[in-house]
């Protein structure tokens, strides 16, 4: 019988990815053994991925695993915990790094970072307007929002990021 998996599982998300990156799952295997001095059979990493007989994935292994996946600059590494946490009605964004060393003037950073936000604002405005006209929205206008919306998320999230390097806190949000 074929397993039909989901594209909003966070399982299925990280099973279909680790299957699709180079080496699949034996070389994730692989990797696990090598970085936790622990071997582990592609059969029982694949049994503990799909959560089949009751198995399932350390977080120590789910963190490795998506270290591999950063590491292997897959696109998709990260989904499954975008997945995971929408399954809890929480949000996972992707943070790109700030310049080495930060920027010049954070002070000047956070400014250019207000006025992108207020511009970003005024095309989801116009993007919202436009797909709500009809009191409809299809799955062209839907995507279209939703992009809009990530991209003002990791815009502020980045906003927060240069205002805590200015007072001198923790980049990391700890």
């Amino acid at each position: 019988m074929t397993r039909r998996y989901s594209a909003a599982d966070w399982r299925d998300i990280l099973y279909n990815t680790i299957r699709r990156a180079s080496g699949g799952v034996t070389a994730a295997a692989t990797f696990l053994t090598d970085r936790r001095e622990k071997s582990i059979h592609p059969e029982d990493l694949r049994r503990r991925l799909r959560g089949a007989d009751g198995e399932s994935l350390s977080t120590e292994m789910l963190e490795l695993l998506s270290e591999w996946l950063v590491d292997q600059h897959d696109p998709d590494a990260l989904r499954w915990l975008q997945a995971f946490n929408g399954r809890f009605g929480m949000a996972a964004a992707h943070l790109p790094p700030p310049p080495d060393g930060g920027w010049p003037c954070e002070a000047a950073a956070i400014r250019e970072k207000l006025l992108q936000i207020t511009a970003q604002n005024g095309t989801l405005a116009t993007i919202g307007m436009n797909a709500t006209a009809d009191g409809l929205i299809d799955g062209r206008e839907c995507d279209e929002l939703e992009a809009q919306c990530m991209q003002a998320i990791e815009l502020l999230w980045r906003l927060r990021r240069n205002a805590r390097r200015a007072a001198g806190r923790s980049e990391d949000f700890t």
